[in-house]
């Protein structure tokens, strides 16, 4: 592996993430990665294949030639549109992705309490 290019790669990636406001876990989610691998990946010290790299690039929302340091940011047109889910927070993300683990019955105590929230009955929202 070239240092220099995994580096590079490493850095661009950590660019584009950063500007899109997605941590590293969010990423690895979009991306089929472990997050541990991921952060290997942005530090410089390894390189995805090609499958993992096309998938970053269109995850993150930058050219293969900006993503390797061949070319200067701008408008990538063959990446579609990031999903919608890209402006929510950081937290609500985690929740997320800590959700999808449950099981049936848990997703459903998590229903209730969320309705709960919502409505006022609980979070210390009383006025009284």
């Amino acid at each position: 592996m070239e240092k220099t290019l995994a580096s590079r790669l490493g850095g661009a990636a950590r660019l584009a993430r950063q500007r899109l406001n997605l941590t590293q876990a969010d990423v690895a989610e979009r991306i089929g990665i472990a997050s541990e691998v991921y952060g290997r990946l942005e530090r410089g010290h390894m390189l995805p294949s090609i499958q993992t790299f096309r998938r970053l690039c269109v995850v993150l929302s930058i050219s293969a030639d900006e993503a390797l340091g061949l070319k200067p940011s701008g408008d990538v047109k063959w990446v579609a549109e990031p999903p919608s889910d890209y402006g929510e927070s950081a937290e609500l993300r985690r929740l997320m992705r800590r959700a999808r683990q449950l099981d049936r019955s848990s997703i459903r105590l998590l229903s209730v309490l969320a309705t709960n929230f919502r409505t006022g009955r609980g979070g210390g929202n009383n006025n009284g």
